[in-house]
């Protein structure tokens, strides 16, 4: 899979240029409001002293580590805040490919095109290996796939686009798979709170010396814009991950990460059943919609996409692009994703009219 520029965002720009109004199902930008503290924390800032103002720790905040640390039970020096989940997993990537135990890295099929696209950027080979129709894994796929040339398997859980979850012994069996070709394991968490079957564990329950996990906020907390994450490395690979961040991007800024920390110690666990609630809604909403249209479709699991596949109308840009025209529903084709979900598209149920887009849908192919 060659990856050549963000697909993403050329769809946005056509469907922002349309000649009719169009229902934005293409980006993961949450419509929900993020969490009051972090407002509140953003205020408190403005009016910090001068110093507060200036370069922070290259790794992120010593008090953010230290909270996250706590949250999940790992020491606060395997921790690195990054410029988001993006760059966690660049990071991630890179001190993986940066061991020499080979230049392959396995991904599942479909996925989220940025991993295949940093593999190339670091000088990997990108493999992808098919996951069932509805999005979960086999690990004996992985292992018969490995090799002695892998020297990384990536995956996101809850998955982006299929929505899938993978539960903890799928994840322990890929580390082993890992551990069978001496490669690292990368796994994506970013969307940790977006879990509706409540069988998610975290990939750090391992307690393996070959697992990175990656997470951040932008999602949990609705902040895209904010580009706070971060990586929980082995010992082994901190230094390396620490260096390569600060030449990269010297440091993460500091007043996002001050509002995130206020917002952690302050936000209750409501605050998050609320919007998984909302999603079940927009969900079932949506996917009635498609019962109607006659269409296939994924029920996530988690996170808050769906794939839909509609008789006669693959998931190609020129159908994509097709949609925006005719119907006024902006999705991403199923081929950016991979082989696997060509026929497919995929649509973000983050925005407040789904229940609009379902219903240009439904009348769409009806």
């Amino acid at each position: 899979m060659h990856y050549e520029r963000p697909q993403f965002f050329h769809v946005m720009q056509y469907a922002a240029s349309a000649d009719r109004d169009v229902v934005d199902m293409v980006s993961g930008n949450p419509d929900w409001e993020p969490p009051t503290a972090l407002r509140d924390g953003l205020r408190e800032y403005a009016d910090a002293d001068p110093d507060e103002f200036q370069y922070p720790p290259s790794e992120g905040l010593r008090d953010l580590r230290e909270e996250i640390a706590a949250r999940r039970n790992v020491d606060a020096d395997r921790i690195v805040v990054t410029n988001g989940t993006g760059e966690a997993n660049y990071l991630a990537m890179a001190a993986a490919m940066d061991r020499d135990a080979g230049s392959e890295v396995l991904l599942t099929d479909p996925v989220y095109p940025y991993y295949p696209g940093k593999a190339e950027l670091l000088g990997g080979d990108a493999t992808l290996v098919p996951t069932e129709r509805d999005g979960s894994i086999h690990p004996e796929r992985f292992r018969e796939a490995a090799s002695e040339e892998t020297g990384l398997i990536l995956v996101n859980t809850p998955n982006n686009p299929t929505g899938a979850v993978y539960d903890r012994e799928t994840v322990a069996e890929l580390e082993r798979v890992a551990a069978e070709v001496d490669a690292t394991l990368v796994v994506d968490e970013v969307y940790d709170h977006f879990d509706f079957t409540g069988e998610f564990e975290s990939a750090l329950t391992l307690d393996s010396d070959r697992v990175i996990v990656t997470t951040g906020y932008s999602k949990s907390m609705a902040i895209t814009g904010f580009r706070v994450g971060y990586a929980v490395l082995p010992e082994r690979l901190v230094d390396a991950a620490k260096t390569r961040h600060m030449l990269v991007n010297v440091a993460t800024s500091r007043p996002p990460q001050a509002a995130v920390l206020r917002a952690l110690r302050e936000t209750d666990a409501d605050y998050y059943a609320d919007v998984r609630a909302m999603l079940r809604e927009r969900v079932t909403m949506f996917t009635d919609a498609l019962d109607a249209a006659g269409a296939e479709y994924t029920t996530p699991e988690g996170a808050f996409y769906v794939l839909a596949r509609f008789e006669d109308f693959p998931g190609t840009m020129e159908n994509a692009k097709r949609l925006i025209d005719e119907a006024g529903v902006a999705g991403m084709p199923g081929e950016t994703f991979g082989s696997a979900r060509g026929e497919w598209l995929r649509f973000a149920l983050v925005t407040p009219r789904v229940e609009e887009a379902a219903a240009r849908l439904a009348d769409y192919f009806a």
